[in-house]
C-alpha cells in the first residue's frame, strides 16, 4: 500500500510540473504573424514602382481565401542580404518530385485577417528591423469569369506562386485536383460549377515587388516579395506581452491576362490567356 502511494504521489507532481511547463509555453509572449489583403493598396511592380495594367491586358482583384507563405525573414537595413536577416520561418521542403520543393501537402495557410504564424519572442532576434521579406508559395480565391454563353459566374482559382511546388493532390472548392509532380512558379488551376482546369502562366510572369532591388535582389522565381515597416519596427528582448505584426498584400488587379475581347472580363473559351497572379505589394505594421 505504501508503494501504491508513493507511485499516487510521484505520478501526481510529475503532472503538475507538466501543467506548469504547458501553462509557461502558453503564457510566454509570442511574435504573432497575421495576414490581410487590400484590394486599394498601391499596384507595384517589380521593382517596387507604381504601375498600370499594361495595354492590351486586363485585370481584376479576386477575392483571397486563404494563402501560405514558405519564408518569412526580418531584415534590419536596405542592404541587409536575403538570408542575413532574422529568419523566422522556413516552410517543409521535399525533393519527392525529384528536385527541391515546397512540400505543398505539409503548407499551413490563412485568410484574411487571420494569424499564419505564431512564434515566442524568446526566439527571435531582439533588434530594430526595417524591413520584411515573405517568400509567397500559394494563393487560393475567387475571380468572376465572362463565360461562353455571356454569363458572369464566380470561380476559385489555385494559384502556385513559389519557385518550384511538390503536389500530390488538393481540393479545390471541392473538386479534387492530383498532380503527384513538381510544378513551376506560375502553375494554377480553376474550379467552376463543377468543372476544373488548369495551366501555366509564362516563366518569369508572376510580379514579385522588390523596392530593394538594387542592394539586396532575390533570385528570380522565388516569389520573395520585400516590404517597408513605415517605422522600423524593435524588439529589447524584454517583451512581456504579444507583439503581431500584419502583412498587409496588395490585391489590386493582381489577376491578370491577356485580352482577346477588348471588354474587361475574363473570358477563357475566348482563348484569353492568364499571365500574372502575383500579388501587388506589401506593407507591414506591428502593434503589441
Amino acid at each position: 500500500m505504501k508503494k501504491i502511494i508513493l507511485l499516487f504521489i510521484v505520478f501526481s507532481l510529475f503532472m503538475a510540473c507538466g501543467e506548469d511547463q504547458d501553462d509557461n509555453l502558453s503564457t510566454s509572449p509570442q511574435l504573432i504573424i497575421k495576414l490581410k489583403f487590400d484590394p486599394n493598396q498601391e499596384r507595384l511592380g517589380n521593382l517596387g514602382e507604381p504601375v498600370t495594367v499594361p495595354d492590351g491586358n486586363a485585370a481584376q482583384s479576386p477575392t483571397i481565401e486563404r494563402m501560405s507563405a514558405n519564408y518569412i525573414e526580418l531584415a534590419p537595413t536596405a542592404t541587409t542580404l536575403l538570408g542575413e536577416g532574422e529568419v523566422i520561418y522556413v516552410g517543409s521542403e521535399t525533393e519527392s518530385g525529384g528536385a527541391m520543393a515546397i512540400d505543398f501537402q505539409q503548407a499551413i495557410f490563412a485568410g484574411d485577417d487571420e494569424v499564419f504564424l505564431s512564434v515566442p519572442l524568446s526566439e527571435v532576434q531582439a533588434g530594430s528591423y526595417e524591413w520584411v521579406r515573405v517568400s509567397l508559395s500559394y494563393q487560393e480565391g475567387n475571380i468572376q469569369v465572362l463565360t461562353e454563353n455571356a454569363e458572369e459566374i464566380t470561380g476559385r482559382l489555385a494559384s502556385f506562386v513559389g519557385y518550384n511546388n511538390y503536389i500530390t493532390d488538393f481540393d479545390l472548392n471541392g473538386s479534387t485536383i492530383t498532380v503527384n509532380d513538381d510544378v513551376l512558379q506560375g502553375f494554377w488551376a480553376f474550379e467552376a460549377l463543377g468543372f476544373t482546369t488548369q495551366g501555366q502562366a509564362p516563366e518569369g510572369a508572376t510580379t514579385v515587388p522588390n523596392p530593394l532591388f538594387d542592394s539586396s535582389p532575390v533570385p528570380q522565381g522565388s516569389c520573395v516579395v520585400t516590404g517597408e515597416f513605415t517605422t522600423p519596427f524593435t524588439l529589447t528582448g524584454n517583451e512581456t506581452q504579444d507583439v503581431e505584426v500584419t502583412l498587409s498584400f496588395s490585391i489590386n488587379n493582381s489577376f491578370e491576362w491577356v485580352e482577346v475581347n477588348e471588354d474587361g472580363k475574363y473570358e477563357p473559351s475566348a482563348g484569353e490567356q492568364v499571365v500574372d497572379m502575383g500579388l501587388r505589394g506589401l506593407i507591414p505594421s506591428a502593434s503589441n
